[in-house]
Formats: C-alpha cells, sequence, structure tokens
C-alpha cells in the first residue's frame, strides 16, 4: 500500500509519451543542478543573483509541475498523500543514525584538516551569498529548510514518484538501481562546487554513497509502502550534514 494512488496500465499507444516523462523525470534534478552549480554560480557571487530564480524554479517542476502533471495525466487523479504512518520507522531511524554518525566521525576524525575541504567554507559562503543568506541567521534558515521540508519533498519525488512508476514498469533491481544512480547524479554537482579539485577523491565517493543510501530508502518505501520512514532517515543525514557545514562555515 503506497500513499498516494498506483498509476494504472497505460495503453500501448501512451507507453512512449509516459517513458518519455519517466526519462525526464530521472535526468531534470541533474539539469537544474548544472545550471544552477555550473553555469549560474558567478564569483564573487551577488545576492538576488539568477541563481535563485533558477534554484526555485527547479524546485516547483520537481516537486510541484512534474509529478503532478505526469499523475493527473495518466490517472486523472490529483494525487493526495495518505495520513503518516509509523510502519518501519524503526528500520528508518536505525539507518538514518548509522549514517548520520558515520558521516560526522568521517569529517571530524578523517577528513576535517586534509586538502579535500580546504576550499569548501568559502565555496559555501558564495553560494548562501546567492541566495542572500549569507549570514549565521540565513545558514541556519537553510539548514531548517533543507533538513525538514525539503528531505520530505525529495523522498515524494524521488521514491514515491520516480522508484514507484519504475517500479510499476520494472523490476526491483532495475527500479532501485535506475532511480539511485539518477539521485546520486543530481548531488555530484553540488559536490563538485563545494569540493573542487577532488572529483574522483572525493566527489564521486561521496556521490555513490548517496546513490546506496537512496537504494536503501527505495528498498525501504519498497517494504513500508509509506515515504515517511525512508523521510525521517533521510532527514538525519542531512542533519549531519549541516553540523558539518556548521564547522566549516563558522569554525574554519
Amino acid at each position: 500500500m503506497n500513499d498516494w494512488p498506483d498509476v494504472p496500465p497505460t495503453k500501448p499507444s501512451a507507453r512512449w509519451a509516459v517513458w518519455a516523462g519517466l526519462v525526464f523525470a530521472l535526468v531534470f534534478p541533474s539539469i537544474m543542478g548544472w545550471l544552477d552549480y555550473g553555469v549560474a554560480s558567478p564569483e564573487p557571487a551577488a545576492p538576488q543573483s539568477p541563481a535563485l530564480i533558477i534554484y526555485l524554479f527547479g524546485k516547483f517542476v520537481q516537486f510541484a509541475a512534474l509529478p503532478i502533471v505526469f499523475v493527473m495525466a495518466a490517472t486523472g487523479r490529483f494525487p493526495v498523500p495518505s495520513k503518516p504512518s509509523f510502519r518501519g520507522v524503526g528500520l528508518g531511524l536505525a539507518f538514518g543514525v548509522l549514517v548520520a554518525l558515520g558521516t560526522i566521525v568521517l569529517y571530524y576524525v578523517f577528513l576535517r584538516d586534509t586538502s579535500v575541504f580546504q576550499d569548501s567554507p568559502a565555496k559555501i559562503r558564495a553560494k548562501l551569498a546567492e541566495y542572500g543568506l549569507n549570514s549565521p541567521l540565513g545558514f541556519i534558515v537553510f539548514a531548517i529548510g533543507v533538513t525538514v521540508p525539503h528531505s520530505l519533498l525529495e523522498e515524494y519525488y524521488w521514491r514515491w514518484f520516480v522508484f514507484g512508476q519504475l517500479r510499476q514498469r520494472l523490476t526491483m533491481p532495475a527500479a532501485v538501481a535506475l532511480s539511485s544512480a539518477a539521485f546520486a547524479a543530481f548531488h555530484i554537482f553540488p559536490l563538485n562546487a563545494y569540493l573542487p579539485g577532488h572529483f574522483f577523491s572525493a566527489v564521486l565517493p561521496f556521490a555513490f554513497c548517496v546513490g546506496v543510501g537512496g537504494a536503501v530508502w527505495a528498498w525501504l518505501y519498497e517494504r513500508t509502502g509509506t515515504v515517511y520512514a525512508p523521510w525521517l532517515s533521510h532527514l538525519l543525514v542531512d542533519a549531519s550534514l549541516f553540523v558539518v557545514g556548521y564547522d566549516l562555515f563558522f569554525v574554519r
């Protein structure tokens, strides 16, 4: 049982359109990541730069327009979430705590004083400046926004929508692999922006870890039929990343 109504089998004549929509859903976040972090990131950055407009537009399409239009076109129904469920919460919390603690230990014990994060503080400040958030309060606002509502929206998009639709048309391993690879691919762009010069030594390994996390959350969604368990896990992992970000932003 899933949080939102399943899309019923599609007529053969429209399957090409469904697959075109799913392929677009897989690559669209990476396109926006490339635009946000690779194209529209001038230095020095200025508050209210076009990057903020690009970011907000991309999030609107990703989290609102694309899933809603897809589901309504396929089913004629507006997707309405169910009530929160506690199914799988223990598994989600356990995985989230494990990864969060691992992230903090990895940073503070092994990576903090290496060259990997040498340029990260300046890059983080520049990106927050693009959004007009280059202050302690701005950092806190951004951290809360990403950790709580944004992680829920990502689970809604990547697990319910992308993985859920692939799962109806592919085997479980194929749906997990495709959705998690696309989830990891998007993260390459911010990782490369914040860790310049370490593409093979840090960016790709970290992106691989993101993909593994996405695979676990897809499995958890398949097992529980709800996004709330993977969301709580995702929330904890994002919170640990902002613990690292706090050190980079305020201490280093």
